[in-house]
């Protein structure tokens, strides 16, 4: 049986560590639930911090935050598909928004409902995923200033996402002109410039953080204190919030090498032949967990001394070598995870939940 499991004290650690530092430096920032997937169960410990501002990329998501906590803000923080429209407006009280056409949909379905919908515009910075170009920036904002319904809150961008474009100084200090281009141009005075992931945290920490950015929203850091610059731990952060737990199904002392004509697997690997280790032996395990769950190469081995070799759809595979630490059927092993091995795992119904105390 496969357990992931938070670990709330680690959890309310991290939170905490993060909270101090943005109100040191006059920061708002939100929580990016979209790792849980709706999970009712994990939520409740992520609202229970005090977060006033939830950011997810799925209505069902926020749907499901509203319903735990209604007067928290909730971000949807991709541009709105139209079919979604009418549920965006419902459950999101902010979206990040690059399309005339969808902000002027947004605009009569706010209407409808009698709400007014507040936004933040995207801005290409170099990754390439969603974003307005920045000579078109201007004659956008005309635009949507014009339309009812809509409240514009902020201008932002994304880093890392897509093609790992990292942000800098420089980078941010152009999103910052932008945001003053804007409001000259208009007369206004646009709230946040939410320039901040958790790819952005280390340029906080080494003081390279324009003082005009002002929005974070922040998920890699707060589940795993992953600084993405160096690929370390922060220092006074957990890196294991979460941790996989999965049975052995079969331990047994087996060759190091496979015998017979070798072809692709089903994942389309192909094994190559070390002649070196013919003869030799090491205990392998067989753990209840599988492709359908997670990604091998987002596992991190708790017992550093074991090693993972891979794994079908439902079985995973790890060498024990000698097995000094005298492992038996129906023990368990435990894994740190990166973040997309967590994400898979939230989104597998085959994976138990559970919150440590």
């Amino acid at each position: 049986m496969a357990v992931l499991k938070l670990y709330r004290d680690k959890l309310k650690h991290n939170y905490d560590h993060l909270n101090r530092v943005f109100q040191e430096h006059g920061i708002d920032w939100g929580i990016v639930t979209k790792l849980l997937c709706g999970n009712e169960l994990l939520l409740k410990e992520v609202l229970a911090l005090g977060v006033r501002e939830i950011h997810d990329s799925r209505v069902t998501n926020l749907k499901a935050i509203k319903k735990v906590a209604p007067g928290v803000q909730t971000v949807y923080i991709k541009p709105s598909p139209k079919k979604s429209i009418p549920e965006i407006v419902k459950y999101a009280d902010v979206s990040f928004e690059t399309e005339l056409d969808t902000i002027r949909m947004l605009s009569e379905e706010s209407l409808r409902q009698q709400k007014v919908h507040k936004i933040i515009i995207m801005i290409e910075m170099g990754d390439l995923r969603e974003g307005v170009m920045g000579d078109e920036l201007v004659s956008f904002y005309e635009k949507v200033f014009e339309l009812p319904g809509i409240t514009v809150i902020g201008l932002g961008a994304n880093f890392n996402c897509l093609h790992g474009v990292m942000p800098t100084k420089d980078k941010l200090v152009q999103l910052s002109l932008y945001k003053q281009l804007i409001d000259a141009t208009f007369n206004k005075k646009i709230p946040w410039v939410s320039g901040g992931t958790s790819v952005t945290i280390p340029l906080l920490f080494s003081h390279q953080l324009p003082k005009s950015i002002n929005h974070f929203r922040v998920g890699e850091a707060l589940f795993f204190g992953l600084n993405l610059f160096t690929g370390e731990t922060f220092e006074g952060m957990y890196d294991d919030v979460f941790e996989l737990s999965t049975e052995i199904i079969e331990l047994t002392e087996k060759p190091m090498m496979p015998s017979g004509l070798l072809a692709e697997n089903p994942s389309g690997d192909s094994f190559e032949i070390d002649e070196s280790l013919f003869g030799k032996t090491s205990h392998r395990a067989i753990l209840d967990v599988g492709l359908l769950d997670i990604n091998p190469k987002f596992l991190l081995p708790k017992d550093t001394a074991l090693s993972v070799i891979g794994a079908s759809s439902d079985m995973l595979v790890v060498e024990l070598g000698e097995n000094e630490n005298n492992y038996k059927l129906g023990d368990t092993l435990q894994f740190n995870l990166r973040y997309m091995g967590a994400l898979s795992l939230l989104n597998s119904r085959y994976v138990t939940k559970e919150v440590v105390h």
